[in-house]
């Protein structure tokens, strides 16, 4: 078996090749053995890193693989029942057998390949996972909920119904967004542009966060924002709820506008985590 040092050389090597690399059957075969690698587990767009700012690492030789895929993958036809789909013969959906402990429940759901589930996840329908992503142990993606190519999601994270996760793959450097373990996402959220949700923390229904997106730690006195260098950055066991801010000048203010903006309100304790119980009874 090619190991993780060799498999990245090949693929920086393929993917620096160009439209070339259509072509050469070893390209296809170096493809082969990285998305195998990432069902696994076994490498991720993104590390945990302790000695990076954001305690992450972007695995960029990942998202060249990822984008090797797209490039070396022709046209295919494919069916399921009486629904006929045509897509890229490098990213099929992904089959799944009783011994891979994933619970994916009937109805209109699909996983794409390239795209690591551990077990213990529970998939309702309809939902849908990209290619490079990366769910961790005991995690729900509930109904309507979308997970993006190469988003990160820890373990024991609930994605309730209609959440958007965004992902990234462009440009190749930039950190993809990434839900650390622990956390419940709100129905209808939406977390988007490398945004990071820290360990614990909880989205209330309806909250949306993006790079441009400053956060209002109504607990702290602190409005949290992205930066050049770091992305936007929700702090552990944080509760973020939707909010506004009035516009205080020009026409906004003389109309009485407002604008988005989510406000922490407060820090998971014992009776947040309480009116998360639920989860254990679905499993």
């Amino acid at each position: 078996m090619t190991t993780p040092k060799i498999l990245e050389e090949e693929i920086q090597r393929h993917f620096a090749a160009g439209p070339s690399a259509v072509a050469d059957p070893s390209a296809h075969d170096a493809f082969s053995q990285f998305r195998s690698a990432l069902e696994r587990g076994e490498i991720r767009a993104a590390s945990p890193d302790p000695t990076s700012p954001t305690g992450w690492r972007v695995n960029i030789w990942v998202k060249q693989g990822i984008l090797l895929g797209f490039r070396i993958g022709t046209l295919a036809e494919s069916s399921a029942g009486s629904l006929s789909f045509v897509d890229k013969h490098t990213y099929p959906a992904r089959a799944f057998t009783q011994g891979d402990g994933i619970r994916l429940v009937p109805g209109g759901s699909s996983i794409r390949a390239g795209a690591y589930l551990a077990k213990g996840v529970v998939c309702m329908p309809p939902m849908y996972i990209n290619a490079g992503a990366y769910i961790g142990e005991g995690s729900m993606v509930d109904s309507h909920a979308l997970v993006g190519s190469c988003a990160q999601i820890g373990k024991n994270v609930h994605l309730s119904a209609a959440a958007q996760i965004g992902g990234v793959l462009e440009p190749i450097n930039a950190s993809p967004v990434i839900i650390e373990d622990n956390v419940l996402i709100g129905g209808n959220c939406g977390v988007y542009e490398g945004a990071i949700v820290r360990t614990g923390a909880v989205l209330a229904a309806g909250t949306i966060l993006t790079r441009g997106t400053p956060v209002f730690d109504l607990v702290n006195g602190t409005v949290i924002r992205a930066t050049e260098e770091l992305p936007l950055i929700i702090p552990p066991n944080a509760v973020v709820v939707p909010g506004s801010r009035a516009v205080t000048r020009g026409k906004g203010a003389e109309w009485g506008l407002s604008l988005y903006a989510p406000v922490i309100v407060k820090y998971r304790d014992e009776k947040t985590d309480l009116s998360t119980t639920l989860e254990d009874l679905l499993r």
